[in-house]
């Protein structure tokens, strides 16, 4: 068998010291050091103009306080289709199809300080519009 050689590691210089790991993790993209507060907000409407609209605000409010926001980050439109009869007796090849898209939205906010959460919840959105807000 022939011989595997191994590569020796290069040896430190003396007195040099080695320099400190922060350690990152990924969130939407963006690298993000750990032991950071988030505040994790997750809009949802059934037209997208008004949740562009919506998160256009949110954005708005946030960067009037000076927070570092990661987003907004569009999310898969979940579709739930539905199919219902047009009559209601034995005309089971005559019918109708439904569809309604929940279209999503993701915004991080980094640090949030307290006047950015206090003007977060005393934002008004247009009617159709949900929000969940959720503290990491």
């Amino acid at each position: 068998m022939p011989e595997v050689s191994k590569k020796a590691k290069p040896k430190a210089k003396p007195g040099a010291t080695k320099a400190k790991k922060t350690t990152t993790k990924k969130v939407s993209g963006a690298k993000v050091p750990e032991g950071i507060s988030k505040l994790r907000i997750r809009v949802k409407a059934y037209e997208n103009k008004i949740l562009d609209v919506s998160v256009k605000q949110i954005i708005d409010t946030a960067i009037r306080f000076d927070a570092k926001i990661l987003g907004p980050v569009p999310l898969p439109t979940e579709k739930d289709k539905y199919t219902v009869n047009r009559s209601s007796f034995i005309y089971k090849n005559s019918r109708e199809q439904y569809e309604m898209r929940v279209h999503k939205r993701l915004i991080d906010i980094l640090n949030p300080s307290p006047k950015v959460i206090e003007a977060l919840t005393n934002i008004s959105l247009p009617s159709g519009v949900s929000i969940d807000v959720k503290m990491i």
